[in-house]
């Protein structure tokens, strides 16, 4: 015990050590060790906290520089800021094609111009500007919201205060990427992990003077508001943004076939390490304005971009055991323990082997050289196993046939769909039964696009869980926050954040609540379809009753499969408990439509046969765009029934029976002018 307490004790003094240069180094600008010093330390810290599992939220492996400011003022976004989808390979980048050429009814051999543009690997940012002064700068945040970050954002140099320029709008949001160079990193690495952190640290700093010391750089690349747009492509809008004074990339470009977007890619690969700033892909962007609106967005990322990532990285190292973990919805993914390596700068430890079938495939077992390849931001993964290598007395590796967990029995669902059996083996247990599912149900429900609960990370629930201050969802209304402060690392300041973080996250709308309960094939979209049908949360809690459940088929992208998922979630006390507390602890908003004064409100569509000229996904959003719904089954409920060419004559006949309006996709245009 003396043992331990005195151990104990060494780590807590070095971490005040730590925290005592960090304040010197970024507040005080006087460095009080050398580079090599600070890194001794750093590493007889990581060292204390591998051998005795020690932890502390001003530890350098928690945390990054100095502690960044935590009450920044938050603002909704005009316009989301989102996320990009993923590209690997050509295949990938074909499919994205494919995708837009289908959403907007084109020919297959349509060909598009892009605007391909670096993707700086930064801090991205919102600079509202009106009558051509900067008014405000907002951080990512969720997407919906952001931190206003406005006075660090004016200490950097490439942001222009004021724009005098005749053409630029009346009010607009700038957006770009706040960075740091290479060669201005190699003054301040010893404080940070990356530039990225460094950028990030910075830019939320609650004293302006603090961030003006980093040498922040700022690319501008987009738009998100903006009052009146006269510019036809974004090719023209990179270069309206230096007439205006902001910095962009020199490696922009217009290209239009994708084998040209491939030759770029490897191009830019091939150099870049001699940049002068970090990139991880490229970004290809639909060059049309007008297409970019036609195509809209899905949950979190527009349909008409993609971020090519580069290469992957990749090492050789050793299986030292296999385990397998449970996710949110029951998935059980076998995760290599491998003898830590380093891959692109990162030094990995675990490698994902997906699912049973790839093990049986690859056929791995523990003991086994592999090669690991890691890409972008994606989980590193095994490749290929080396036989040569392989021990004699090597056992195969058996999945196991029950939860890990729980010990319920495993299984692999039926797809009705392929007629074939799912490739992830499942835990059976319903509801909150499994612990591992009961903990990732609980990281699910706090996080960002759910209730979006700072300050209850991943670890924070994982450490909550074991000391049994929650268990389920509606305990997080209802912490102990005395017996939180006597933690290790919890001041008052941390206790009171969390506090005000979980109050407000009490005030949440319906779509968002649907989505934090993690049922499993109910994700945003269809969160919000869901949400949108019932109105009310008690209407929500009534679907207990199956036929309320099987009622929502007629809910144009709601199926069979999201269908059994809800009858299934419905059919569970413990999710039943969870839902009625819940809604008695949370203030839950009723679905509020975006758009209750569109020329099409109150009005329900259903479209039969092919539609000239326009798909069924974009007939869709100009629908919902305009305040309609589009329902899938005719009754009662619909309005309009829009015949395209060949269209279904049960279908239309059905309509003519319960005296349904039909209308050609002509009338549907004027009814949109």
């Amino acid at each position: 015990m003396k043992k331990s307490f005195s151990n104990k004790d060494k780590y807590l003094k070095k971490i005040k050590q730590i925290q005592k240069y960090n304040k010197f180094y970024f507040q005080g600008n006087s460095p009080k060790i050398t580079d090599q010093e600070y890194d001794k330390l750093k590493k007889e810290i990581e060292n204390l906290e591998k051998e005795f599992n020690f932890s502390h939220q001003d530890s350098p492996s928690n945390s990054v520089g100095y502690t960044p400011a935590k009450n920044f003022k938050k603002f909704p976004h005009r316009v989301k800021m989102l996320s990009l989808s993923n590209a690997f390979n050509k295949d990938d980048l074909k499919n994205f094609e494919k995708r837009v050429v289908n959403y907007l009814n084109l020919q297959k051999n349509h060909q598009f111009e892009y605007s391909v543009e670096p993707k700086i690997d930064g801090i991205s940012a919102s600079l509202t500007y009106k009558s051509g002064k900067f008014e405000k700068g907002l951080s990512r945040g969720n997407g919906e919201e952001g931190e206003d970050i406005t006075e660090n954002l004016r200490t950097i140099g490439d942001i222009p205060l004021e724009i005098k320029n005749p053409d630029f709008p009346e009010d607009i949001d700038i957006r770009g990427e706040v960075f740091i160079q290479n060669d201005d990193f190699e003054n301040i690495k010893s404080e940070f992990a990356n530039p990225r952190n460094a950028a990030s640290g910075s830019l939320r700093q609650k004293d302006p003077k603090k961030t003006s010391l980093i040498p922040l750089k700022f690319i501008a690349y987009t738009f998100g508001f903006i009052s009146k747009n006269k510019i036809k492509n974004q090719s023209e809008y990179l270069e309206k943004l230096k007439i205006w004074g902001f910095k962009t990339s020199d490696l922009n470009k217009k290209i239009s076939k994708i084998d040209e977007l491939i030759a770029y890619h490897s191009e830019i690969e091939k150099i870049r390490y001699q940049l002068k700033y970090d990139l991880d892909g490229i970004v290809y962007k639909i060059n049309d304005l007008n297409l970019q609106k036609r195509l809209g967005n899905v949950a979190n990322a527009p349909r008409w971009a993609i971020a090519h990532k580069f290469s992957a990285s990749s090492s050789v190292s050793i299986i030292k055991d296999i385990e397998i973990q449970v996710g949110r919805t029951g998935a059980l993914t076998p995760v290599a323990k491998i003898k830590p390596v380093n891959i692109g700068g990162v030094v990995v430890s675990n490698a994902t082997l997906h699912n049973e079938e790839e093990i049986i495939r690859k056929d791995i077992r523990i003991g086994d050289t592999v090669k690991i390849e890691r890409a972008g931001d994606v989980i590193p993964h095994v490749i290929s196993v080396d036989i040569k290598k392989r021990e004699k007395k090597s056992k195969k590796f058996i999945f196991p046939k029950k939860c890990p967990s729980c010990g319920s029995n495993t299984a692999k669902e039926f797809n009705q769909q392929t007629k074939k059996y799912d490739a992830v083996r499942r835990c059976t247990s319903e509801g909150f039964v499994c612990d591992k599912i009961a903990i990732e149900k609980l990281k699910h429900f706090v996080s960002k696009d759910a209730l979006n609960i700072e300050g209850l990370g991943k670890k924070v629930i994982e450490q909550f869980w074991e000391l049994k201050f929650i268990k389920y969802p509606f305990d997080v209304f209802n912490l102990d926050y005395k017996k939180i402060s006597n933690l290790d690392g919890w001041g008052d300041l941390s206790v009171k954040n969390l506090r005000n973080s979980i109050e407000k996250a009490k005030f949440i709308k319906l779509e968002k609540f649907v989505f934090s309960l993690g049922i499993r094939h109910i994700g945003q979209e269809n969160a919000k379809l869901i949400a949108e049908n019932v109105k009310k949360a008690n209407s929500f809690f009534d679907l207990k009753n199956k036929n309320l459940i099987k009622e929502l088929i007629s809910i144009d992208g709601i199926g069979e499969t999201q269908i059994n998922s809800l009858l299934n979630f419905f059919s569970n006390n413990i999710n039943l408990m969870v839902i009625e507390k819940l809604i008695k602890v949370l203030n839950i908003q009723d679905y509020n439509r975006t758009n209750t004064k569109g020329k099409l409100n109150k009005k329900t569509f259903m479209f039969t046969g092919k539609l000239e000229n326009i798909s069924r996904a974009e007939a869709k959003n100009l629908v919902e765009n305009n305040g309609g719904k589009v329902i899938s089954s005719i009754s009662k409920k619909l309005n309009f029934l829009i015949i395209g060419e060949k269209p279904t004559n049960r279908k239309v006949e059905l309509a003519k029976k319960n005296n349904i309006k039909l209308i050609k996709l002509d009338d549907f245009k004027k009814m949109l002018n």
